[in-house]
């Protein structure tokens, strides 16, 4: 008896936050590509969590970098790394390769 109500429980705590869009959190992706950030600007939801996918398709590593988000990550060659940021009030985030900085700017538009 125990186990016939305890399992379907415990699937369903697993299975909920997949399939209720309320409790799922967006994800967006900025490539890393000839030490460039590519899209050079882009357009997230404001007021909303989200996760930053950072693909980096170069073969060397390359540093995540943004003082307005206060945010760092080193991202090793031919490698993804997530980031969590948010809400973020609309606004304009610059960001960077730090290791590129030169070449690989970018920023993030929240509205």
């Amino acid at each position: 008896m125990f186990m016939r109500i305890c399992l379907p429980l415990a699937l369903l705590a697993v299975v909920s936050p997949i399939f209720n869009p309320a409790l799922a959190e967006d994800s967006f992706i900025v490539v890393f590509k000839d030490h460039r950030i590519e899209p050079e600007e882009l357009k997230v939801p404001a007021g909303q969590n989200f996760t930053l996918i950072v693909d980096n398709q170069d073969a060397t590593p390359e540093a995540f970098q943004s003082h307005a988000l206060k945010r760092a990550k080193v991202v090793l060659g031919m490698s993804k790394a997530p980031i969590k940021i948010g809400p973020l009030p609309p606004g304009t985030y610059e960001i960077s390769g730090d290791y590129h900085a030169s070449t690989a700017r970018g920023r993030i538009v929240a509205r």
